[in-house]
């Protein structure tokens, strides 16, 4: 749980100690500036931007029974934001699996990628695919999820 939080946290200690400086010259706006960039910073790399997650075998489950696409994913990783972003609306109807809270889904991945853990790896009809286009992971929900 904490490593999940740490670039966040870090993010927003490093913008406040930034702001500080123009803060104290009497530069607000400088400061202000400053801080929310932090701020934007730390909610992207945080997983407050991404569905709830939920566990390996919970998500195949559910994968099996309505045929959508797995997300293995994690905080911090750029490619997992790129993903999030570019796929929507749609991201809620994909099932999310964090893999610093799920040790099966980080096995899962390291499974797929010759041991490293590779995000986001996608995993369709029990297949993955490691960092797919936005478009064809979308392409892959079916029409009544």
């Amino acid at each position: 749980m904490k490593r999940v939080w740490a670039v966040p946290v870090l993010l927003v200690l490093c913008g406040s100690v930034v702001a500080t400086g123009p803060a104290l010259q009497g530069s607000f706006g400088t400061a202000a500036t400053a801080l929310a960039i932090c701020v934007l910073l730390a909610l992207a790399h945080s997983p407050l931007l991404f569905p709830r997650s939920i566990g390996l075998a919970e998500a195949q489950r559910r994968s099996s029974a309505d045929g959508r696409p797995v997300i293995l994913w994690r905080p911090g990783c750029t490619y997992c934001l790129r993903m999030r972003i570019r796929l929507g609306r749609s991201a809620h109807r994909l099932h999310w699996v964090d893999i610093w809270r799920d040790p099966a889904g980080a096995a899962e991945v390291r499974a797929a990628n010759d041991g490293n853990e590779t995000v986001p790896t996608v995993l369709v009809s029990g297949r993955p695919h490691v960092n797919p286009d936005p478009a064809w992971v979308r392409a892959h929900l079916s029409p009544s999820a």
